[in-house]
């Protein structure tokens, strides 16, 4: 079984919601894929203080992303900033054309970037099933801690929506590869372009096979990279060269 993934690597018109959706509608309304996966925050930029962006936990967006997904018969994915009572949560996304929809609250907060101090971390992960392929949601950061991406048997895929800076690129590229091989999964990363008044975006976003090989990659131009994820090749390989087996348990404190 194959399963076919999008990803949309963009510039971001700052905290203008109207014009981030109205745009990536018209990129993804042409495509044929299952998954289309955007950036982190791609409806506003990295606003580390979310008070005049953050959304309702049944908002707008989450709206617009259940409309889009059953126009085009894909799952959506990607993050935004919510309000969760009296929290705000980097919350990622997962919404099927059916309108069932899962989420991620992003546990390693940016805090260099002052992140840390309006939202608050997510405490679970998640992993959602879609037509055969199993998805663990991550979002930026948490791709430098490879304990809570470990693999345990429990995903064929990693999905990481970013926000990384072009500074930090090579780290980018180095450790998405590191946690496909580690963990004998797919990896998924898709990070944007250009630039918000305090950092500068260099893309690189890409698919990555389990071996650590590039399925697809966008460099920094904008536009869409499509991949086949390939599960009987993926499960061969598991079972031909079983490193999970051997790993190591390791107990998440909070």
């Amino acid at each position: 079984m194959k399963q076919r993934v999008a990803i949309l690597q963009r510039d971001i018109a700052w905290c203008d919601i109207e014009t981030n959706l109205k745009a990536i509608e018209r990129e993804v309304e042409v495509l044929d894929a299952d998954v289309i996966v955007l950036s982190e925050m791609f409806q506003t930029g990295f606003a580390t203080n979310p008070c005049d962006v953050a959304e309702g936990e049944q908002g707008r967006t989450l709206c617009w992303m259940k409309q889009l997904a059953q126009r085009v018969d894909a799952a959506i994915v990607g993050s935004i900033a919510v309000k969760v009572g009296e929290e705000y949560r980097n919350r990622m996304y997962f919404v099927k054309p059916s309108g069932d929809v899962a989420y991620y609250d992003k546990r390693h907060l940016f805090t260099i970037g002052h992140e840390g101090e309006f939202f608050t971390a997510g405490k679970s992960r998640t992993v959602v099933e879609w037509r055969g392929v199993r998805y663990l949601l991550q979002v930026c950061f948490d791709l430098r801690f490879p304990v809570w991406s470990r693999q345990r048997g429990d995903y064929d895929a990693v999905i990481y929506s970013a926000l990384w800076p072009a500074p930090r690129r090579d780290v980018w590229q180095l450790l998405l590869k590191a946690r496909a091989v580690e963990n004998q999964a797919y990896v998924i990363g898709v990070n944007r372009i250009g630039e918000e008044p305090e950092l500068k975006y260099a893309g690189d976003s890409v698919v990555i096979d389990p071996y650590g090989c590039e399925v697809v990659t966008m460099a920094a131009q904008s536009g869409v990279g499509i991949a086949e994820l390939d599960m009987e090749r993926l499960e061969r390989f598991r079972e031909k060269f079983n490193v999970g087996r051997e790993s190591d348990s390791f107990e998440i404190k909070y």
